[in-house]
């Protein structure tokens, strides 16, 4: 069978079951979350062991320490796993909630219902863990699936599909809910962006290249983002430790993400405090520090550092590698965050209200956070259960897409025999 007709048979099989799992009950959806949770703590060992397979061939293939650290299940992501699961089955079910609900002067009760998107193609790279939040936030949201993993993850996405549609069968729902490519031709990509008959949206998540490719050939509407490059801007009236354990944390929490730190903005009127104590710290942990002229003489005493170029404001590294760069004030900070940012997620540390207000108010980007680390700025952590992407676009949704930006809204009209004259 070609990878054309193979794709197009997926597109009807999740046609038809989108139609279903928009007619189930919210016990229903539940139940299937709840059993598929409970077939992956039953199916551990076979998963880690699926897992390992993935790892050795990537380590074969020479595959980066970030993108190596993307692909492996540990104990502790194997549980959030679980965990999410059973998060997105407690939150309210937004599939038919109706709102601004209000009578017109015809006598028309007007409103709006929320409802699926239908069918929605998921297209990403190396986390498997992207197969559980984008199964699970689909199937609460009342949508059917088409998932694509890479091919670096193949033996896990199998694995744990097997447990999806393991927990989809215990509650009666139909296996094509969820389906996951079992090809890693990259022939599938381009025949699941163009399947608009079946197809409403289409998420990609992954690298620049993947998402470049799917933004410029998609014929069906793409949430996504291009690039995490995050800052934290430390300002005037930020408190040192707050300051240091924040930054630190931006950078070194995780280095394989898109909600890291890659540019530190620090005020000049307390770069001389900041800078060489944090500095220090950064380049103990093997952060390579690429330096502005004006924080150079601060920094250079206490580690090596590097000179930053013009690239470096946007770049964003996915690496232990920080550019610094200090600023006059609040307003040259907000200036280079909206030229040089991806409209990710951005930080300012201060005890300044206004300051901060200003900030929440006039940097452009999905999440703004005052006194808080960039690396928060996912859907776990947000309350969503999960999420199935984050956009860095102004529709159809913002932000790390839970729940709620997998669905639409559609008009809802109650008369009692009106016509129009």
């Amino acid at each position: 069978m070609s990878v054309k007709t193979e794709m197009q048979q997926m597109g009807i099989a999740a046609r038809r079951a989108a139609a279903e799992i928009n007619r189930a009950t919210t016990g229903q959806k539940n139940a299937a979350l709840g059993a598929i949770a409970e077939e992956i703590l039953k199916q551990r060992a076979f998963l880690m062991a699926e897992n390992q397979k993935d790892l050795d061939a990537a380590k074969t293939n020479g595959i980066s320490d970030a993108m190596l650290d993307r692909l492996t299940f540990t104990k502790e992501r194997f549980d959030v796993m679980v965990e999410g699961l059973m998060q997105v089955a407690s939150l309210d079910d937004p599939i038919g909630e109706i709102s601004d609900m209000a009578y017109q002067p015809s006598g028309l009760q007007i409103g709006k219902m929320r409802v699926p998107l239908g069918v929605i193609g998921i297209i990403y790279e190396s986390r498997p863990n992207v197969t559980i939040d984008a199964a699970s936030l689909c199937l609460k949201s009342g949508n059917a699936t088409i998932l694509r993993g890479g091919s670096e993850s193949i033996y896990s996405n199998r694995a744990l599909a097997q447990c999806i549609q393991a927990g989809l069968a215990a509650v009666d729902l139909p296996p094509e809910v969820v389906q996951l490519v079992q090809t890693t031709d990259r022939a599938a990509v381009g025949e699941l962006i163009t399947l608009n008959e079946y197809v409403d949206v289409i998420v990609p998540r992954g690298g620049v290249s993947l998402i470049e490719r799917v933004s410029a050939e998609a014929t069906i509407p793409v949430i996504k983002h291009l690039d995490g490059i995050c800052h934290v801007y430390i300002d005037a009236a930020a408190e040192t430790e707050m300051a240091l354990d924040i930054a630190f944390n931006a950078k070194c929490n995780r280095y394989a993400v898109c909600n890291a730190m890659e540019t530190l903005l620090v005020s000049e009127k307390v770069a001389v405090s900041i800078l060489p104590e944090l500095a220090q710290r950064l380049s103990a942990e093997g952060v390579e520090l690429r330096v502005c002229e004006r924080s150079r003489p601060i920094i250079e005493p206490v580690c090596q550092v590097i000179d930053a170029t013009q690239e470096d404001w946007a770049t964003e590294y996915v690496a232990p590698i920080l550019s610094i760069k200090i600023v006059d004030d609040l307003d040259a900070a907000i200036s280079h965050i909206n030229q040089y940012g991806s409209k990710h997620t951005d930080a300012i540390v201060t005890n300044d209200y206004h300051a901060s207000r200003r900030f929440l108010r006039e940097v452009d980007s999905s999440s703004v956070m005052v006194n808080a680390s960039p690396r928060f700025a996912d859907g776990f952590e947000y309350g969503l259960g999960a999420e199935i992407g984050i956009s860095t676009d102004k529709l159809h949704a913002r932000g790390p897409v839970g729940l709620e930006g997998l669905t639409s809204q559609k008009y809802i009209v109650f008369g009692d025999g009106q016509i129009r004259t």
